[in-house]
């Protein structure tokens, strides 16, 4: 359903509610006011958002995909401050079937912007282990370094220090046809 029209919607129900309070039915009106800030609040933080977080959450991405997926144009479904969130849950859910081909989804959605900071740090962190494995180590030292500046409340630190003890292993690591070795 269109952001708009449950805009719409929620104005409607909430100016019923008034009515009913209006000719001296408060029970109903008031029942009916806070059934019409449900919806509102639907205009600011989608369902279909929600569930998929809490799916993922559960690391149960099968579920939270199919959520995601429920929403087809997120341009239109989706508040402006919610496309770089949307765009940083599909990657998430991308990076672990595809790890690689989430990269456009989280660049995505830090160019959309996302107002939580641990966030926008997660983000980076993940992009610093696509170039990981892509074997760039300077992208992946400047994603970290911003991802450690980003993570303010140090929700990200342990992942953030792992990370940068597998790039020091990374110099230790020769290619050697078809394989690694180790030094």
């Amino acid at each position: 359903m269109s952001n708009t029209v449950r805009l719409i919607i929620a104005c409607v129900i909430m100016g019923a509610g008034v009515t009913l309070c209006g000719f001296g039915f408060w029970g109903w009106g008031i029942l009916v006011v806070l059934l019409g800030g449900i919806v509102l609040l639907s205009f600011f933080f989608n369902e279909n958002m929600i569930l998929a977080q809490w799916f993922l959450r559960k690391e149960n991405s099968e579920k939270a995909e199919q959520w995601l997926l429920k929403i087809t144009d997120y341009e239109k479904q989706l508040h402006r401050n919610q496309h770089g969130y949307y765009n940083l849950l599909i990657g998430l859910i991308e990076s672990r079937k595809a790890p690689l081909k989430s990269e456009k989804y989280f660049k995505k959605a830090l160019s959309l912007g996302m107002t939580m900071s641990h966030n926008t740090a997660l983000a980076k962190l993940s992009l610093a282990g696509i170039a990981m494995a892509k074997r760039n180590k300077r992208e992946a030292d400047m994603y970290l370094k911003e991802a450690a500046k980003d993570d303010k409340n140090k929700l990200l630190a342990d992942q953030i220090k792992m990370m940068k003890a597998q790039m020091g292993q990374m110099d230790k690591q020769q290619v050697v046809r078809g394989g690694y070795r180790q030094f």
